[in-house]
């Protein structure tokens, strides 16, 4: 496995009274197996397209083009999208570009997933027309957000580079229906990538969605589903439910809420490139689960910056939180301390230390403190982390919140609760005065 999903510290006979009983934990493997069940027959029927997404090649060829396109032609990239059809990419994208630029060779990746005026304003300044990409993502094609930038966008690229040239510059990625986007797309002579319409946005980082910007970017977009699928088989295959990290981890989580209250989900990963990746999880777990009274509270942290700003509640607060900590193997990398340097004996700790070894020390020392407080906590341990251990990733939290809504007895895929604010939106829109240049 690209991954090792170590979860005795969530379990009462390993941290008392905090962690899960044996029984409670008996129970929730058993209740996993239905869920499994329905997982392998879905995949088998091909009735949940997500499940058939890591064995898919053909899809790839018909957007891969498209990526070297842009790859090749272009300096800067901008993805208009929101949530599921943002975030994703996000996560991917942190794989090569760790805040300092993008790899020599490939365009900086610019994720527009938010609509206030003054950031927008300053890409619209940062841009230069001529070398600049865009793709517009939204599954229903009447995304609100992507579908304002892409109005702003267009007649500016129009001035700029003449309405024929806009196809080579912009494309979209919506369902094949007749849609805003789609249409808006025909006007203007912009090519159009399918989105799966049996694929939701927050389940969709192993399509177009996100794998589009992740070839822009130079990321091998096979081996991230060769990841997912030995996830997704594993957990198909299994003779037991205890075989299968992900429904280990949805029967933790679900019966900590059940018989502790925990009620709160805390994802920790003490690696940088993970960042983003604890941002995806927030919007899959709480979306998916959040429904008729039930589910509970994603939270977002990174170590060790967290361990200065969080860890005092996370210890000494409520028992109301589940913890799962991202580690790699970091011991010996970057660069070491000289030893003549941290002659003070206040510093002796340091001595010959690399920068490695401080971050595998503070992980897990987090991870043993935690659990010597009976918090329940688990560990993703990584060995390395490149494409095939972030599909595996995604591919585990995406199977864990799907068999975690069985459990809860909701259905993982849909958000009604969201569709209300979006009416008031429209309605606000609608109803303030409109000034016509």
């Amino acid at each position: 496995m690209p991954y090792q999903h170590v979860t005795e510290h969530c379990l009462a006979e390993a941290i008392g009274e905090g962690g899960l009983s044996a029984e409670s934990y008996a129970r929730g493997l058993e209740a996993c197996q239905p869920a499994l069940a329905r997982l392998k027959q879905q995949h088998d029927e091909g009735s949940l397209p997500l499940l058939g997404l890591p064995k898919r090649r053909d899809d790839i060829e018909a957007f891969a083009p498209v990526a070297a396109d842009y790859r090749s032609r272009f300096a800067d990239v901008v993805i208009f999208g929101t949530g599921g059809s943002s975030l994703g990419g996000q996560t991917l994208y942190k794989l090569v570009d760790r805040g300092f630029g993008p790899p020599a060779g490939t365009p900086r990746l610019h994720f527009m997933d938010n609509v206030d005026p003054d950031s927008f304003g300053a890409l619209l300044q940062a841009l230069e027309p001529a070398r600049t990409g865009v793709i517009t993502i939204s599954k229903s094609g009447g995304t609100a957000e992507p579908l304002a930038q892409l109005l702003i966008l267009l007649p500016r690229f129009e001035a700029a580079l003449g309405r024929a040239a806009l196809g080579q510059h912009i494309t979209v990625v919506t369902e094949p229906t007749d849609n805003p986007l789609r249409r808006l797309a025909e006007r203007f002579g912009l090519p159009s990538l399918e989105h799966d319409p049996g694929v939701g946005g927050r389940f969709s980082v192993l399509s177009v969605t996100g794998l589009l910007p992740a070839l822009i970017a130079g990321l091998d977009a096979t081996a991230l589903r060769a990841g997912a699928a030995e996830v997704l088989d594993l957990a198909l295959s299994a003779a037991s439910a205890e075989s299968a990290p992900p429904a280990v981890g949805a029967a933790i989580a679900v019966g900590l809420l059940h018989e502790r209250r925990v009620g709160q989900s805390v994802i920790m990963p003490y690696v940088d490139r993970l960042a983003s990746f604890g941002a995806w999880y927030c919007q899959l777990w709480a979306e998916s689960l959040g429904k008729d009274g039930t589910g509970t509270t994603p939270i977002r942290a990174v170590g060790a910056v967290d361990q200065h700003s969080q860890l005092q509640l996370y210890l000494a607060g409520p028992r109301d939180k589940m913890f799962s900590l991202m580690l790699l193997d970091v011991a010996g990398a970057g660069e070491r301390i000289d030893a003549g340097l941290a002659d003070d004996e206040a510093l002796a700790y340091l001595r010959g230390r690399s920068l490695g070894d401080l971050l595998d020390a503070m992980g897990r020392a987090t991870a043993e403190t935690l659990a010597r407080n009976g918090r329940p906590v688990r560990l993703f341990k990584l060995r390395a982390l490149d494409e095939r251990v972030m599909g595996a990733l995604l591919m585990h939290f995406m199977l864990e919140t799907v068999i975690a809504a069985d459990l809860l007895g909701v259905n993982a895929f849909g958000q009604p609760a969201v569709e209300e604010g979006k009416v008031l939106a429209r309605k606000y829109l609608s109803e303030m005065s409109v000034s016509v240049t």
